[in-house]
């Protein structure tokens, strides 16, 4: 029998290749399968991925813009506490007038004598008492436990006590000092701390997620409590000269364990819902604790739900024991400090409770995966030491921003040239009575032009170009006339109104005030423009930050541009439904509302890429800085702008923030007169945005996928330390002493082949090229496959290739 010839190469070449053997065919049909398979999970990563881009941003924006507006667009009394004293038949009298003037904004109670009644003022269990004596009554109130609830409470009650006849006399137990005149700074202090507490959990989990075992992260956060306190007692009392010397063990005390206990309950909600409990987070410090606070709005004007959370959430804690310390030396501070400490020790029980549960259920859990490679948004630094620091600099500079930039500008809110037009019967009297006017204001207060015109004068107030007209008596008007505009801006309204009444009172006169555009009882404060303009903000630098971290494919000019385009009108009437008919603070101008909006996140949009680009995710620091911590004070929303420093005045034609405030003013209250001029200012921030990221995309293309580095090293000696460890717990069990021995023996972490198939390829490849790293160690494998070490090879690891230790 004769053997065949084997052919030879050109005929091994020109073989038919459907002739090749059934076990290759096979092979390349499992092979076709895996791949279609594997297309098929990319496909659905990448569209979650992108969807991830919507719904972050929705989640985020649509939780504090419905909670902060829905609770605080139309404050309304409700049960504020009041008690009365006096003789029985007077104190009952009292009672019986008050619960008929106010029935359901006040709850009247009697106390047995002056004295009580005080104390409980002082104490912040009444919002107010009245002293009843004969014909005579004193209200009083106390002005550090806020100047909003000594005001609403002034205006219910004293109305009552007049038309029963009664000389009223109003006395301030707790005055404010000069320094902090309106109360504000303990409300920045109590954010700030609030922030520090919860901010860097945003990064730590998906950057560094090895520092959240237990044993790591409580000294951490203690450590990062004192750093805190540290920097807002620097800040509030030798540069700003908020917080008294005398109170400076007792402010740091408060600080450090206000965010000491804000960390534990984040930590714990950090265990629960992984890198997506900094929403959670948010919701339950930040949300529901401002409403529940008591500092930026009183309490009692808040749903009942709020006075519920009072009791027990850390905000409103922190806030009071600050309120405590700085305007009522201390007194009420121990319940609330009792809260905080209660909260920190739960969080902690309760995170470690986690932990154990978690180890018995599973002693060799799935890896935690590392989201974000680097805050800088280049390559994962291989320095442990450089990834930390950024990780304390993100916080650590907003934290610093924050108290600085907003209770620097806002924490005492002083007019500074607020322009008023004076109108006499000429303009001599008005020049006349313009001089008298500054010298016993002096010339720093008002901004004062003289004119004989009233039309005039009311077109210059109805444009918003003077805050106030005062209006001179006449033979056919012997009263004093002012023309305002509250809707241009409430707090400048109330400062002139109450400025120029005083002035006509000096004359034995009374104030005519002519409102040419009332705030409806939908916007009582007319804070609600400038909560509708943080819903722009906020979800115009959001969508950059999200999508270059959750998707960075999407980064490239070509892609991302379309992608606004569709997320801006989305987001614009996410923003226009709650402000609308979610939460009933804007009536009407829906249309116009969603239309400047999508311009204004557009163009936030592009100007946050432009540091985005540069600095990665610390773009949130410059971003942030510009458009909320220095953009709100400049805004002339909650603070006019001529009551802030000149610095920010300045920028209030410049900045975006103010551009938006201004537009949807314009929109909701004066028919859209000055629309187009502040749509320019964003127009032209957006534009110049755009040049200037693709003059950089030209000089480095922007990176389309993350870069992990050398993070496949780290988890093999975070997992050669597990081992370690583990050995040395088994070291009193003699059947275990030669698994430790020889576990412990190579430090490199060489597994030996009784621990199995699984553990050894369970640990051998690190993330894919597609996850920023290349198959740098299969090539070395291929030069040298004598060695030994282990491989990032072998696709039966691909579920465990991000393997870092267990948070237990």
């Amino acid at each position: 029998m004769t053997t065949p010839t084997p052919p030879t190469r050109r005929e091994a070449r020109e073989l038919d290749p459907h002739d090749a053997p059934e076990s290759d065919t096979g092979a390349g049909t499992d092979s076709d399968t895996n791949d279609a398979a594997a297309a098929k999970r990319a496909k659905a990563e990448m569209i979650g991925r992108t969807l991830a881009i919507f719904i972050m941003p929705l989640l985020f924006v649509g939780m504090m813009i419905t909670g902060y507006l829905g609770t605080m667009h139309s404050p309304t009394a409700n049960d504020m506490p009041v008690v009365v004293a006096g003789s029985d038949s007077n104190a009952t009298d009292t009672k019986f007038s008050l619960d008929g003037s106010e029935p359901d904004a006040l709850d009247v109670e009697t106390v047995g004598d002056g004295h009580t009644a005080r104390e409980m003022v002082y104490e912040r269990d009444a919002s107010a008492a009245v002293v009843v004596d004969g014909s005579k009554a004193t209200l009083y109130t106390a002005g550090g436990a806020g100047t909003q609830q000594a005001t609403t409470v002034t205006g219910l009650v004293m109305p009552a006590l007049q038309d029963e006849g009664l000389d009223v006399d109003a006395q301030d137990l707790a005055p404010l000092p000069d320094d902090d005149p309106t109360g504000l700074g303990a409300m920045f202090l109590m954010t700030a701390i609030v922030m520090a507490g919860y901010l860097p959990f945003s990064v730590l989990r998906s950057n560094s997620p090895e520092l959240l075992k237990f044993k790591r992260i409580v000294p951490i956060l203690g450590a990062w409590a004192a750093v805190i306190a540290g920097l807002v007692w620097t800040v509030t009392c030798p540069i700003l000269d908020i917080v008294d010397v005398k109170d400076t063990v007792a402010v740091l005390g408060i600080a450090w364990l206000g965010v000491f206990a804000i960390s534990c309950v984040q930590l714990f909600i950090t265990r629960l819902f992984g890198a997506l409990g900094v929403l959670f987070g948010i919701l339950f410090l930040m949300v529901l604790g401002m409403p529940s606070s008591n500092m930026a709005m009183p309490v009692y004007t808040m749903p009942p739900f709020f006075r519920f959370t009072h009791e027990f959430l850390p905000m409103p804690a922190i806030g009071e024991s600050l309120r405590s310390v700085l305007y009522f030396n201390g007194t009420g501070v121990t319940g609330h400090l009792l809260v905080l400490a209660i909260g920190a020790v739960v969080g902690l029980l309760l995170t470690k409770a986690y932990d154990h549960l978690s180890h018995r259920r599973n002693p060799d859990p799935e890896p935690l995966s590392v989201n974000i490679p680097s805050l800088h948004g280049g390559r994962r630094p291989d320095s442990k030491v450089l990834r930390y620091i950024s990780l304390v600099i993100f916080p650590l500079a907003m934290v610093t921003m924050m108290i600085s930039f907003m209770l620097g500008a806002m924490g005492s809110p002083t007019p500074k040239d607020m322009p008023v037009t004076v109108v006499g019967s000429s303009t001599e009297q008005a020049q006349d009575t313009i001089a008298d006017l500054e010298k016993s204001m002096g010339e720093d207060m008002f901004d004062f032009t003289a004119t004989a015109n009233e039309d005039e004068a009311r077109a210059l107030v109805e444009d918003r170009d003077a805050v106030a007209a005062l209006v001179l008596p006449t033979e056919k008007n012997p009263e004093f006339g002012l023309i305002a505009n509250e809707a241009g801006n409430s707090a400048a309204y109330r400062v002139v109104t109450q400025v120029f009444d005083q002035v006509a009172s000096a004359q034995d006169m009374d104030l005519e005030v002519d409102n040419l555009t009332p705030l409806p009882d939908r916007d009582k404060n007319g804070v609600s423009v400038m909560y509708v303009a943080m819903g722009w903000i906020l979800a115009g630098f959001m969508v950059v930050v999200v999508a270059a971290n959750a998707n960075p494919w999407s980064r490239p000019l070509k892609r991302m541009v379309p992608l606004t385009v569709v997320y801006a009108p989305f987001m614009s009437l996410v923003v226009a439904l709650i402000a609308g008919p979610i939460t009933g603070a804007v009536e009407g101008h829906f249309a116009q509302l969603w239309g400047a909006g999508t311009i204004a996140i557009f163009c936030i949009a592009m100007f946050a890429m432009v540091f985005e680009r540069l600095l990665g995710m610390l773009a949130i620091i410059p971003v942030i800085g510009t458009l909320m911590f220095a953009g709100m004070p400049a805004s002339n929303g909650s603070i006019s702008e001529y009551m802030t420093p000149t610095f920010f005045s300045t920028l209030h034609e410049f900045l975006p923030m103010p551009a938006a405030v201004e537009t949807i003013r314009s929109i909701v209250y004066f028919d859209g007169d000055v629309v187009t001029e502040h749509l320019q200012v964003l127009a032209l921030w957006g534009l110049v945005s755009l040049a200037l990221v693709f003059l950089i995309d030209s000089v480095k293309p922007p990176r389309t996928e993350h870069d992990f580095g050398n993070l496949h090293l780290e988890r093999e000696r975070e997992r050669s330390k597990q081992l370690r460890k583990q050995a040395k717990a088994l070291e009193g069990s003699s059947s275990a002493q030669a698994v430790a021995s020889a576990t412990v023996e190579d430090e490199a972490f060489e597994t030996t082949e009784s621990a199995g198939q699984q553990d050894s390829a369970a640990y051998t490849a690190a993330p894919t090229a597609g996850e920023g790293l290349s198959h740098r160690f299969a090539e070395a494998a291929a030069e040298n496959p004598y060695d030994e070490s282990p491989s990032p090879v072998g696709p039966e690891s691909a579920d465990r290739r991000e393997w870092i230790p267990s948070t237990v």
